[in-house]
């Protein structure tokens, strides 16, 4: 069976969250990886359990519903990391994601306050900016966990983690609009508009 495999980010210095905040992470990451390939290793070998062992469903049954969890955990983690790479890039003004942004919220500046806003929400989970590709529209949402509240058929562009593990050891509990103002620093918006752009 095919792998997923591990993917390599090259992030640099940033303002605000340490390289060990980033490494401890990136093993978060990993882990990600590693719990999606096995339990999709797992899955089979448990369903070719005979009827007589009538724990086999229950087992198949949580690795399936498990399964999303650790999926999306690498996902949204992927785009999380690809947006932190290669350096801190400005936002094209004249680019169609900064036209899209405008033309939908009023202005990018009213687009950025309400995921601001969104990313403070209470609990562990993620900001997120998605394209809805049948209707060509930009959302806002947040997701509980890793899976819970994604958007279907919608294509994420833009991913803020906002699980303690992301900002707790540079920032403190209490500084979690601080971390939001620094991711925003630390962006790369020419990863972001990629994204977008691959979306359509």
């Amino acid at each position: 069976m095919k792998q997923f495999e591990e993917k390599k980010f090259e992030i640099g210095k940033l303002k605000g969250i340490s390289v060990k905040t980033i490494e401890e992470h990136l093993k978060l990451y990993a882990g990600y990886v590693k719990n999606a390939n096995s339990i999709l290793e797992k899955i089979p070998v448990y369903e070719g359990y005979t009827k007589e062992d009538a724990f086999a469903p229950y087992v198949v049954s949580e690795l399936n519903r498990r399964f999303s969890f650790e999926y999306n955990g690498m996902r949204n983690h992927e785009v999380y990391f690809e947006s932190l790479s290669g350096g801190s890039t400005a936002l094209t003004t004249d680019g169609e994601l900064a036209k899209c942004l405008a033309y939908l919220w009023g202005s990018y500046d009213k687009w950025l306050a309400q995921f601001k806003s969104i990313a403070m929400t209470r609990g562990v989970g993620w900001a997120m900016l998605y394209l809805d590709r049948k209707e060509h529209r930009l959302l806002n949402t947040w997701v509980d966990e890793q899976h819970l509240g994604q958007l279907q058929d919608c294509t994420l562009v833009l991913a803020l983690d906002m699980w303690e593990h992301s900002f707790v050891a540079d920032y403190q509990p209490s500084g979690k609009k601080q971390y939001i103002e620094d991711f925003f620093t630390n962006l790369n918006w020419q990863k972001v508009e990629e994204n977008f752009n691959n979306a359509k």
